[in-house]
């Protein structure tokens, strides 16, 4: 069983450390009156004192640590630690969703992951599956300064007011939706696709085909692939 440490715990023992083995960490912080819980994968070799690009990522579904956990294995774990990434994963907060009342614990989520490591150039990346990245749409839009790049595999931005998609006009915006998407993402994605590149902004879509909702082809040796966009993110926008 992992043991569940608070995040000062866990930066204290890095420190103490300098250089130490890839690892999954599992925490706890509070944000106000909020306890969260979070994954943290490290990249493999791990030094506390060299920055890194940083991923703060949401899991699909109910949002729980059990999504968060399959959401590492299956997508973040293997690639970050061979390319030297640090992701990020929280559960909902009181098993409220990202995208509705657990967007509370930000922008302090965002702050302390800052305040935690040493993020490369002070910015995150952001990514999300389904309810993930419905939520990294919507964190992103609300807290534009704290990212540079928006993958989705799938997601939207919900409510695409113009104060929303003025706010994230400026990042790397990634969106991925099966063909066979059983519950309906492609269509708005579709449209929110067609509205930001007339508006010049700099986006990737893909319709993964054959695929359902849950996209088999970003996970295991697939989520190179989305690997790949984050290192491009890392050094400016890539559009297709």
């Amino acid at each position: 069983m992992r043991a569940i440490i608070t995040a000062s715990l866990a930066l204290g023992a890095l420190a103490a450390v300098g250089t130490v083995q890839a690892k999954v960490l599992h925490q706890t912080t509070r944000i106000g009156p909020t306890l969260v819980q979070y994954e943290v994968v490290l990249p493999d070799p791990y030094d506390a004192q060299r920055s890194y690009p940083t991923i703060l990522a949401f899991g699909g579904g109910p949002q729980t640590m059990d999504v968060v956990e399959r959401m590492v294995e299956r997508t973040f774990r293997e690639q970050a630690e061979k390319r030297g990434y640090i992701v990020v994963l929280p559960a909902a907060p009181d098993g409220q969703l990202f995208f509705q009342e657990g967007a509370r614990i930000f922008p302090a989520f965002a702050q302390q992951i800052l305040s935690t490591y040493r993020v490369e150039d002070g910015k995150l990346l952001v990514a999300g599956a389904s309810n993930g990245g419905i939520s990294a749409f919507y964190i992103a839009a609300l807290y534009p300064r704290y990212f540079r790049s928006i993958t989705a595999f799938p997601g939207f931005l919900p409510e695409p007011t113009s104060a929303r998609v003025q706010a994230i006009a400026g990042m790397c915006i990634h969106m991925f939706v099966g063909e066979l998407d059983e519950l309906g993402f492609e269509m708005p994605m579709q449209q929110e696709a067609q509205a930001f590149r007339q508006q010049g902004m700099a986006l990737t879509y893909s319709v993964e085909r054959g695929q359902p909702h849950r996209l088999a082809t970003l996970s295991g040796a697939g989520a190179a692939r989305l690997f790949d966009l984050f290192d491009r993110d890392r050094h400016g926008c890539t559009r297709s």
